[in-house]
């Protein structure tokens, strides 16, 4: 099995590339979101850490986004009871998927998690400032300070660049994005 992570900034359009690969997508943003939702254990445990934030299940967003804007370190309490959890979800899509020529791990903080990933490939998208803003002022839940926060957490952009195989250029359409990914199919396969 071939395993193909996904790097970039927040909101470039790896979920986007991702997909337009054709094969399982691990979507790690789509599996936190799930956890929140349905694990009531999280939610226990996060209630915990951070009692003065989280008080009702599911998991509501904005308790979330209200602990991170109010201490920086709350982001650390909360990926320390989530991402293992999220780990055990990408194990197991792993063994789903192990008969499949090549997956795609979309992951935000792959190399930031310390996800095994020697034997990864790993594409950074590189997209404009200017279109990353747009696309996150489209999403519902956009809040700048939320996102200077998450950016905080994460490797320097230029890292993940370096430490990447291949780039794809988001700048252009869709259509552009898909012919892009299959003429680096056809590299790697």
């Amino acid at each position: 099995m071939i395993k193909i992570g996904i790097l970039g900034d927040i909101g470039s359009g790896k979920s986007v590339v991702a997909k337009s690969f054709g094969y399982p997508v691990f979507n790690a943003d789509y599996e936190v979101a799930k956890i929140y939702k349905e694990n009531k254990i999280c939610f226990i445990k996060l209630k915990k850490l951070l009692p003065k934030y989280i008080k009702v299940f599911p998991i509501d967003k904005t308790e979330l986004n209200s602990a991170i804007l109010s201490n920086k370190n709350n982001i650390k309490k909360i990926t320390k009871v989530v991402h293992p959890l999220v780990r055990k979800k990408l194990n197991l899509f792993f063994l789903k998927n192990k008969k499949k020529k090549l997956v795609i791990l979309d992951i935000p903080l792959l190399l930031e998690s310390k996800i095994k990933i020697e034997d990864t490939i790993l594409i950074f998208v590189k997209a404009k400032k200017s279109d990353i803003l747009k696309r996150l002022r489209k999403r519902k839940s956009f809040n700048n300070k939320i996102l200077k926060r998450l950016k905080e957490i994460q490797l320097p952009l230029d890292y993940k660049k370096r430490k990447s195989k291949y780039v794809i250029k988001n700048y252009h359409t869709k259509k552009f994005v898909r012919k892009s990914v299959k003429n680096l199919l056809k590299k790697i396969l």
